[in-house]
């Protein structure tokens, strides 16, 4: 891949000039650090957004008068247009260049903000999420495409180390921030906070970001390979987050994962006609590629999936306020922010399969720590295990993403980079879908047997059903004007029967982080990673 390092649309890419002329004097054109800050503050914007509504969903719900089903659209219809349209994104960046698909997606993202904040109904906010989500999935494959193309070999990891913390540290932040806000401000407040940040993303690409294209760039593009890989996508995740309402056994669950299953032999069938095709399937015969992208979503379903039941663990039973919770989580966040960098300083020292084999391992023993905790477990044990959860991630979404990344052609970076978001979207979705059928299996086995043990006055049907509706979130199911005594038996039933479901599902969660290990050993440094040697200054 030497022979097709990135140039600039009008001239060489050592010299980094624009459309408009040559790159300014001042040298911020194109220069690796400063456009890694100027990535980072677009790519926050998205990473924030995954997690930070969640907190202003209960204000908008008693604001706009909306039903439960209204505000689980709030975050379904974000999520669904992200993970659908990652790839098609990517592609258009390598199509059409990073730099412009970055800032047109940090436009519109901010404008769709500010949107939702000057909305006063329900179906407008949930609209322009779904805006909120298409641009997302532009600007995020831009920002690893950007760095790929600008970063030389022995400074990408670093880079996407950094570029890694900001995600994590947004994440894992945007239930502090989003208490905040809510609490000392309005959930207006949420969403209009990304817009002077949209600004400052804007101003910083427009003075620094260069427009790198690989020589061989695709020129046309696959329509019916676009059309078929999103209507898959779109039934994968639609299954996925119907499956806790609908039910594992309902017909529809399988329907539309069958439909997936047929939408993805479909498009593999066609993407190996095509002259251009969307995704060429040669990147899979990649091992090091198709392995860091399984490792991804394997290390997404342990992560999200394991800390959705965290944060009710630390909300419904131990009775915090969102910004304690939030807090509390602090270790999980800092040992992100600091691991993630070493990681990547770590990785191009000794290339990625110790390190994450490493950090699925610490993953693994975090997790078990977690299936550990009682109703009673102090915040320093809890540290502990938020903390080393962190240390565990932190090399492995650095990893994972390089691997992924580096292996991939440079004409292909975009594609890359949407592939590493989709899998991450999907596992997270998977995570959460596959320990909630394993948290709702066991307080069903357990919570009748439980009330009776306590006893408690029987329950019909269904009345036990909607008790473990709430034992799920582990809410204890009081019903107004019931006696102390009776309340107080009620909670510590609805807390141990939580407790017990949130341990196997991080049992589970653990399970799969061990098999990530062994997916780790096939992962190597990326082939191409040398693309981007001699861009810039560094």
């Amino acid at each position: 891949m030497t022979s097709q390092t990135t140039v600039d649309k009008t001239g060489p890419a050592d010299e980094a000039p624009t459309a408009s002329g040559p790159a300014p004097a001042s040298g911020l054109r194109g220069h690796p650090w400063f456009t890694l800050i100027t990535v980072a503050v677009g790519v926050m914007m998205v990473a924030l957004d995954g997690t930070i509504v969640a907190i202003a969903n209960p204000a908008i719900q008693k604001d706009l008068g909306a039903t439960f089903a209204d505000v689980q659209w709030i975050t379904n219809g974000y999520f669904l247009a992200l993970a659908v349209t990652l790839i098609t994104a990517g592609k258009l960046g390598d199509r059409f260049g990073h730099r412009q698909t970055f800032l047109i997606g940090v436009v519109g993202f901010a404008a769709a903000s500010g949107a939702i904040g000057l909305s006063d109904s329900i179906a407008f906010v949930v609209t322009f999420r779904v805006l909120q989500g298409l641009f997302g999935a532009l600007l995020m494959p831009a920002a690893l495409g950007l760095l790929r193309a600008t970063f030389p070999a022995e400074k990408l990891n670093m880079a996407i180390g950094i570029w890694g913390m900001v995600i994590g540290a947004s994440t894992a932040g945007g239930p502090i921030l989003g208490g905040v806000l809510v609490e000392h401000v309005s959930w207006q407040s949420v969403f209009f906070i990304n817009v002077p940040v949209g600004i400052l993303a804007v101003v910083l690409g427009a003075v620094i970001l260069t427009d790198h294209r690989a020589k061989n760039a695709p020129r046309s593009f696959d329509l019916l390979g676009i059309a078929l890989l999103s209507g898959a996508m779109f039934c994968l995740v639609w299954a996925l987050i119907k499956a806790p309402a609908w039910g594992w056994g309902d017909v529809l669950t399988w329907s539309f994962l069958g439909i997936s299953v047929v939408g993805f032999a479909l498009f593999a069938f066609w993407e190996n006609r095509v002259r251009e095709p969307l995704i060429p399937l040669a990147l899979f015969r990649s091992v090091p590629l198709s392995a860091g992208v399984v490792l991804m979503v394997l290390m997404a379903i342990a992560f999200m999936g394991g800390l959705f039941f965290v944060t009710f663990y630390l909300q419904n039973v131990h009775g915090m306020s969102p910004i304690d919770a939030g807090l509390h989580l602090l270790p999980l966040t800092g040992m992100m922010i600091v691991g993630s960098p070493l990681a990547g300083a770590m990785i191009s020292k000794t290339g990625p399969r110790v390190p994450l084999a490493g950090g699925m391992a610490l993953t693994a023993i975090a997790m078990f720590g977690v299936s550990t905790l009682e109703t009673d477990t102090s915040s320093g044990l809890m540290s502990i295990w938020f903390a080393l959860l962190g240390l565990g991630l932190a090399p492995v979404m650095v990893g994972a993403t390089e691997v992924i990344v580096g292996n991939a052609p440079m004409e292909l970076s975009g594609v890359a980079g949407g592939l590493q978001q989709a899998a991450m979207q999907i596992g997270g979705s998977l995570g959460t879908a596959v320990l909630g059928a394993v948290m709702a299996s066991k307080v069903d086995n357990d919570l009748a047997g439980n009330w009776a043990d306590a006893g408690l006055p029987k329950l019909s049907p269904a009345e036990l059903d909607q008790a473990a509706e709430a034992v799920q979130v582990g809410a204890p199911p009081v019903a107004p004007g019931t006696p102390p005594e009776i309340a107080a038996k009620i909670t510590d039933v609805a807390h141990d029967t939580f407790i017990s479901g949130m341990s196997l599902a991080s049992l589970v969660a653990a399970g799969v982080a061990v098999v990530a290990v062994f997916v780790a050993f096939l992962t190597k440094r990326g082939a191409n990673a040398e693309a981007g040697a001699g861009v810039g200054h560094i």
